[in-house]
């Protein structure tokens, strides 16, 4: 029989250590589609507010994006699973992230109680771009993040608000960039010393070659599970951003399932955690 009592003072500790920290949590997947998974994140996000902790969510979109594109009838392209982004997709990119997607957050979370803001990368050059450049391809607007500033998100969670970002920054010409996601999160970790770092995805977390989860991961050992085909795909530049956190002061790093309820709180208050969790030390 499961003893709800027990579970609360597992709990109790971890409130306790992690009371006034940052934790910076990169919004994706599934979690961002499913009503009933939406509903259960913003609870979770409100209950770590109101325990005193302070998250900070940066949000993707691409689905939707890509949605909307085909119902303007304008074509997507991609280039090694990044966006050309023109000037004209550049305009449905703000729409949906900076107004749509950005909004519908932070009206879920302020119905679970808690206040949320909403902003982007642009507003008081929050994140600060540089065009992104690779061999052969012009991706247009699409940018690398080349600074954070943290000032107005350290103002708004001091003042009992939880800033909800969205991936668009700007150059000191003024030009608008299209950033992946899990960049500005763990750019915007690393300028705040974050606590921890988590990315909410569709699978459990780190897998080995037989489809086991791997809990836990020191970034050392992050380079030969990159050479032996462990880490492949996608999960290379989420995990070389984890490591690149962690070297930068970012306490730790977790990958967990958005699917599965309440996976948020589970890994931050208990003890085995859910996901895989990627340390220093």
């Amino acid at each position: 029989m499961f003893d709800k009592g027990e579970y609360l003072v597992e709990v109790l500790p971890y409130i306790k250590k992690f009371f006034g920290k940052t934790i910076v949590i990169k919004y994706g997947g599934s979690a961002m589609i499913d009503e009933s998974l939406k509903t259960n994140f913003s609870k979770d996000v409100s209950l770590l507010k109101y325990v005193g902790i302070n998250p900070i969510v940066v949000h993707g979109g691409g689905p939707e994006i890509g949605a909307t594109l085909k119902k303007l009838n304008m074509e997507s392209r991609f280039h090694q699973g990044l966006r050309i982004t023109d000037e004209n997709t550049m305009e449905v990119v703000v729409m949906v992230l900076a107004g749509k997607i950005n909004k519908e957050i932070v009206l879920n979370i302020n119905k679970s109680g808690a206040k949320a803001v909403g902003i982007s990368g642009v507003d008081a050059s929050i994140v600060k771009a540089k065009k992104k450049l690779i061999e052969d391809v012009d991706l247009g607007l699409v940018g690398d993040v080349e600074a954070i500033n943290p000032s107005i998100l350290n103002h708004l969670s001091e003042s009992g608000y939880i800033p909800v970002v969205a991936p668009i920054g700007v150059d000191d010409e003024g030009r608008r960039y299209n950033i992946n996601a899990d960049s500005v999160a763990s750019a915007i970790s690393i300028s705040l010393k974050a606590e921890k770092l988590i990315f909410l995805t569709d699978i459990d977390g780190l897998l080995d070659k037989n489809g086991s989860l791997i809990s836990s991961v020191n970034i050392n050992n992050v380079d030969k599970l990159i050479n032996d085909g462990t880490i492949s795909g996608g999960m290379i530049p989420k995990i070389l951003s984890s490591k690149e956190a962690i070297q930068s002061g970012v306490g730790k790093v977790h990958i967990i399932n958005g699917k599965k309820l309440h996976s948020l709180l589970e890994e931050i208050f208990t003890q085995l955690g859910i996901g895989t969790e990627i340390y220093a030390q």
